[in-house]
């Protein structure tokens, strides 16, 4: 018998569920099912299948229970074109964590060690930063490029080879710019701002914190990260590791709570639609559920905190021709489509060409790149086709997963001259090259002409 996980999940879908008429729309907006053409790979057959599992007509340790429900990249694009209004990411969360408990799942050794990870090192926030202070070294002496080039870590498992250019890619400019925002910023409790840093973005993307707090002030808001704050648990409820999402869930509520009217910020897609999540992850948790859903309400992509404020006009920052993919998690979880578009309509004579499925997945989806390696490069090659198209020599993106797959893959393809970045990068830019920033120096020596 499978566990209750996935029952109860079902249970909550019934009326929507029994609402579907089946007709067909998530199978065009799911990019697994338009690369295999095997309907077992759409949210429909999927459904289905967990359906048979709770049933009892189908064995939930079968490969095609678990091969099927593995190959979905969660992008959530089924979502918005259901008709019924089936939440599927939350299906698909209770069955993955119903299938890691399965004997074919624990002999797996990527199984393992996922797990291994997530738990002894995702959950300890000072092993956390340790692995991230390690990995940063390795990336800043250029020893993932240089394995890339030798073709030493092709040799040992392309796999390797990806994932070292996941980090290669993550590189930018990390330059600690010793500059404030000249400019006043509000009281308000609308102008407050809470920044999430996310652990993955503070990890490698330091560089994008500041850029948001740089813009967010600039902006008129007043900006704080409260320091107690952890991992968003996107990754462990992917994994299907729901009970560790939880507790990363609480630590988060907790750290934020002393704040509790300012917008809690974020600039990464899939920790913003995890934040969002949580009033549905700890719903039946009697000490944190209205505490969870009041958390929820307050969050907000940074696009989103800047069209809610007004976005100032910077100024021009290259030639380039500029282009935009939408983050999943942050068109479909967080539902912001022209938010991440006006941040960059705010930078003048911005040569700007819109990308060919924007809305389609990179393929990224955290760690599925490394688990399902063949299918996630299907769905990347197709991305980066269209980029080409584009002509673009700057991609920007509004998630570090997204960011990093692209990335990666644009440096194995040869496509090398393309730089990827986040849109509130290029805004800091804008705002650096408008003099809307000054350095401590400059304005320590306003204060003693003042004085």
């Amino acid at each position: 018998m499978v566990s209750s996980k996935l029952a109860i999940a079902l249970a909550d879908e019934e009326d929507k569920l029994l609402a579907c008429v089946h007709c067909g729309l998530c199978l065009e907006a799911c990019p697994t099912y338009l690369h295999t053409g095997d309907e077992n790979d759409s949210p429909r057959g999927r459904i289905y299948l967990m359906r048979a599992v709770e049933e009892g007509r189908l064995n939930p340790e079968s490969n095609s229970f678990g091969a099927h429900i593995n190959r979905c990249l969660g992008c959530r694009a089924c979502e918005q074109a259901c008709p019924a209004g089936v939440e599927y990411g939350q299906l698909l969360e209770a069955a993955r964590s119903d299938l890691t408990k399965t004997e074919r799942q624990r002999r797996g050794w990527t199984s393992r060690l996922i797990r291994f990870v997530l738990k002894h090192i995702w959950l300890h926030p000072a092993r956390l930063r340790f692995a991230f202070t390690t990995t940063r070294v390795m990336r800043n002496i250029r020893l993932p490029k240089l394995l890339i080039r030798s073709k030493l870590a092709r040799l040992i498992s392309p796999r390797l080879e990806f994932a070292l250019a996941l980090l290669d890619s993550s590189r930018g400019d990390e330059r600690r710019r010793d500059e404030s925002v000249a400019r006043p910023v509000s009281d308000s409790a609308d102008s407050r701002a809470l920044l999430f840093k996310g652990c993955v973005t503070e990890g490698l993307f330091a560089r994008v914190n500041r850029a948001c707090v740089r813009v967010l002030e600039a902006n008129g808001c007043s900006v704080s990260s409260p320091k107690d704050q952890v991992c968003c648990g996107a990754l462990h409820a992917h994994a299907g590791d729901l009970e560790g999402a939880r507790t990363l869930a609480r630590r988060n509520i907790d750290a934020f709570n002393d704040e509790a009217q300012a917008g809690i910020v974020t600039n990464a897609g899939g920790c913003g639609a995890m934040l969002l999540s949580y009033a549905h992850l700890l719903s039946d948790d009697a000490g944190y559920a209205e505490r969870a859903r009041e958390f929820a309400k307050r969050v907000r992509d940074i696009s989103q905190q800047l069209a809610a404020t007004g976005i100032l006009e910077g100024a021009s920052v290259s030639e380039s021709v500029t282009t935009y993919d939408a983050s999943c998690h942050l068109l479909y979880g967080q539902r912001a489509s022209e938010a991440p578009l006006e941040m960059l309509g705010a930078i003048p004579d911005l040569k700007f060409v819109p990308l060919v499925g924007s809305e389609v997945c990179c393929g990224g989806a955290g760690v599925y790149n490394l688990l399902e390696p063949e299918l996630s490069r299907r769905v990347l090659d197709e991305k980066l086709a269209h980029i080409k198209e584009t002509g673009a020599q700057v991609l920007t993106t509004g998630n570090p997963g997204c960011h990093m797959q692209i990335g990666a893959g644009a440096r194995l393809k040869g496509m090398e001259g393309v730089r990827v970045c986040h849109p509130v990068e290029l805004l800091d830019e804008s705002y650096e090259r408008a003099g809307f920033y000054k350095s401590r120096s400059q304005e320590s020596e306003a204060r003693s002409q003042k004085g």
